[in-house]
């Protein structure tokens, strides 16, 4: 069983940045495809938010495109999401996910509040 557990969510004022940072148990990300969703208040579904593939493919929704960055970390097995210029609209919890051939993982989540 693959556990990730996120860390780095917190309050900030919008314009802000916070760096969300995602461990995992094990080696995975030469097999998995790393991904961050993050689900809205009052919303039932999670929205895909940024993607790295095993050959460092990465893809972005246009919500966040040019504010977020995905990328892994020096340490082993972690992956960081670098959130610049945060909106009131990020508020959210954040997910860190593993796409793997034969099952997906999922984190506990991080909170993410954004104020004006």
């Amino acid at each position: 069983q693959v556990q990730l557990v996120e860390s780095g969510g917190g309050s900030v004022q919008a314009g802000g940045s916070l760096k969300l940072s995602c461990v995992t148990s094990i080696s995975i990300f030469d097999v998995c495809t790393m991904a961050w969703y993050r689900q809205a208040p009052g919303k039932e579904e999670r929205e895909f938010l940024s993607s790295l593939r095993s050959d460092e493919m990465t893809t972005y929704a246009d919500s966040v495109k040019g504010r977020f960055t995905i990328a892994r970390g020096k340490a082993v097995n972690t992956l960081y999401l670098q959130m610049n210029s945060l909106k009131t609209e990020d508020k959210a919890v954040y997910y860190c996910a593993a796409i793997c051939l034969t099952d997906n993982y999922w984190g506990q989540g991080t909170q993410v509040t954004v104020s004006s």
